[in-house]
């Protein structure tokens, strides 16, 4: 098991605390304005079940993964179903969701990882589909606090989905961190598969 996934089961009670109750609905409202009503979503790195429970709300149909074994234990009693254990780089699914959630996820894989990661995605996406994600905004790779994490820039973004001809940008737009103790920059991206 890699350090960042043994992180978060070792973790898992104090990250759900400090992540559970994070206000994240002028994004996540966002989002499903572009996913049809009932469609489905898939919550990749779900953490909590935060984001899940409030597309389940919404009346969305979720599917929620976590690549963290504790994870998904706790985040199945705050969704109230089933969170399947699986990594990015396992992820099966072709033609099947509406809309991909990936906030605060995808900054956990290495640079030499994401293009095969973010295939995946596209392959899940149903043509027509909405695929979201917030990553740190940086240049900086590696370990801080436990865990693995790629920054990313405007740039290096564009850089990486110039390589997926098939997704295209709506949307970019720069939030500072929801938590008040944290000073983080983060960069949103909604993209759309034609």
């Amino acid at each position: 098991m890699n350090k960042t996934l043994k992180y978060y089961n070792d973790n898992a009670d104090k990250f759900i605390l400090g992540t559970l109750n994070v206000d994240m609905m002028t994004i996540q409202k966002k989002f499903i304005s572009y996913i049809p009503k009932g469609g489905k979503v898939l919550d990749l790195g779900c953490g909590s079940g935060r984001d899940s429970l409030f597309f389940k709300q919404f009346g969305y149909n979720v599917t929620a993964v976590d690549g963290s074994a504790e994870m998904c234990r706790q985040a199945e009693k705050n969704i109230g179903q089933p969170v399947i254990n699986l990594t990015f780089d396992k992820l099966p699914y072709e033609a099947e969701f509406d809309g991909i959630w990936a906030c605060a996820s995808l900054l956990h894989v290495p640079s030499s990882d994401i293009h095969d990661v973010l295939v995946k995605i596209e392959k899940a996406l149903k043509k027509g589909g909405y695929f979201y994600f917030s990553v740190k905004y940086g240049d900086y790779e590696g370990e801080r606090e436990g865990r693995y994490y790629t920054d990313y820039t405007e740039k290096s973004i564009e850089a990486l989905f110039a390589a997926i001809p098939s997704l295209k940008k709506v949307d970019m737009w720069f939030t500072d961190d929801a938590r008040p103790e944290r000073n983080d920059r983060w960069i949103n991206c909604i993209y759309y598969k034609q």
